[in-house]
């Protein structure tokens, strides 16, 4: 085993930290070298003795008050203390005898966003830039991207990327960033450019084909997409997040075998998430395969109990396949989440309304016009609800209501019409059928699917051809 009381370069520390402790109590013979007072700052910061660690600062300082690396030292753990403007004045200090320090730009970028100061410490690293050259501009690169960041310049932060990887195309920390702020940004055209570039020269690049990929998803160039990702996905086969995209990619274009495919070798290679199930229960549901994605969505449940949307969609694969009772029990779950998301009223009113069971129906579609009064489709369903169950005086009523709460949407006059033909008042119909018409004819099918006998009232039938062939509408 090594020697615990070893410190990285080898020397003996606890001696050292006796000879430390010699100079402090002015001892004969306590003479410390310069790197020595270094490996002593340091050992102290790592024990967090940091007011320890500052007065060894101190001392070195007064035996070697030129030392550039000393100050930074110092510098450094008073910006741990939240020295900000003794630390910046030391910096400054320092920079008189070593203007070429890496440290000594860091800690004043530090030190400026600190004192909530970005617009120096941007400046002071965009002069910074063109003294150094190589992974220490790489480094000043990634800082000043992060104090664009926190500045709200995103253009900039992406223009920083651009340029390590214009010097460093292999840079994966940049080539992971660059990907977020292209999404970001909208910069998708340029990202397009940059890594083409890249792959140009490192073809077996499987994150630049990755974030090209991206970029084309961005423009909606899905196909694209999907040859890129397949190039990520030939270099590194365990790369998920391309087979995820890629899937995605495929959803957004209708292929929903291959997006299934992509899919679930994100299961295979990744911990199983909520989303992913998800996608593919949307796939299978698109499909019209609505066992398998009942089967998704409730491994999707599994995962994320709390998402009353899973419910739904549990009950919308129910409903396509006329489950009235089961869908009913899913939509009740995602009502014990969420009792106040008009959709699961209404959906829950259609089950009902399918079971013949129309006051239950009512009482969901009453709630939906309760909480949304503006809205057309809660009154829709309400009315017709009511028409279903025979009531056709309470639907007329409720027509009324309706154009006045929706501020007169002309829809619900073209309902009491019908409603008035129902009831065998067809004189009174045939007004209000005109004085819809009159208001927008462009509602005539809208009136027709909702009562299609009226088309058999002759005088009906001729009005409603008046005005498709051009009356006053």
């Amino acid at each position: 085993m090594l020697d615990r009381q070893k410190d990285e370069g080898g020397g003996d520390i606890k001696e050292l930290m006796q000879r430390y402790q010699n100079l402090k109590l002015g001892r004969a013979n306590a003479y410390i070298e310069e790197d020595d007072f270094e490996r002593i700052i340091e050992h102290l910061d790592e024990k967090d003795e940091i007011l320890e660690a500052i007065q060894a600062a101190d001392l070195a300082l007064d035996q070697y008050p030129f030392s550039a690396l000393l100050m930074i030292k110092k510098a450094d753990l008073l910006l741990a203390t939240r020295k900000y403007k003794e630390a910046l004045k030391l910096l400054n200090t320092a920079a008189l005898y070593d203007h070429k320090d890496m440290n000594l730009f860091i800690l004043k970028t530090d030190a400026y966003l600190a004192l909530d100061q970005p617009e120096k410490a941007i400046v002071l690293l965009q002069e910074a830039l063109h003294l150094f050259e190589g992974a220490e501009r790489t480094e000043l690169l990634f800082e000043l991207a992060d104090v664009y960041d926190d500045h709200e310049a995103f253009d900039k932060v992406f223009d920083c990327l651009k340029l390590v990887l214009e010097e460093d195309p292999m840079n994966e920390e940049a080539l992971y960033k660059i990907c977020f702020w292209t999404d970001f940004t909208g910069r998708n055209e340029e990202s397009i450019r940059l890594h083409q570039s890249i792959i140009d020269e490192q073809p077996y690049n499987a994150l630049a084909w990755f974030n090209l990929a991206a970029a084309y998803q961005g423009l909606k160039l899905h196909e694209k997409a999907i040859d890129a990702y397949q190039y990520a996905i030939v270099i590194d086969e365990k790369f998920d997040y391309a087979y995820r995209n890629m899937g995605d990619a495929f959803l957004r274009i209708r292929k929903y075998r291959e997006a299934i495919e992509a899919l679930e070798k994100v299961l295979e290679l990744s911990r199983p998430e909520d989303v992913i199930y998800e996608a593919i229960g949307h796939c299978y549901h698109r499909m019209k395969n609505y066992a398998q994605a009942r089967f998704h969505y409730k491994k999707a449940v599994h995962l994320n109990p709390d998402d009353s949307r899973l419910y739904q969609k549990i009950a919308a694969t129910y409903m396509q396949e006329g489950q009235w009772a089961q869908a009913i029990k899913q939509l009740e779950h995602a009502m014990r989440i969420h009792k106040h998301i008009n959709d699961y009223h209404i959906l829950l009113g259609e089950c009902y309304v399918n079971l013949k069971l129309y006051k239950e129906a009512a009482g969901y579609f009453g709630t939906v016009v309760k909480n949304k009064p503006k809205q057309i489709a809660g009154w829709e369903y309400l009315v017709k609800c009511l028409v279903a169950n025979q009531e056709l005086e309470a639907a007329l009523a409720q027509t009324e209501i309706a154009y006045l709460s929706t501020q007169g949407k002309v829809i619900f006059i073209f309902y009491r019409s019908a409603i008035l033909f129902m009831m065998g008042k067809s004189a009174e119909g045939l007004l209000q059928l005109e004085m819809a018409l009159s208001k927008s004819s462009k509602l005539i099918n809208k009136l027709i699917r909702f009562y299609p006998e009226i088309m058999q009232d002759a005088k009906v039938a001729e009005l409603i051809t008046q005005y498709k062939k051009g009356k006053i509408s």
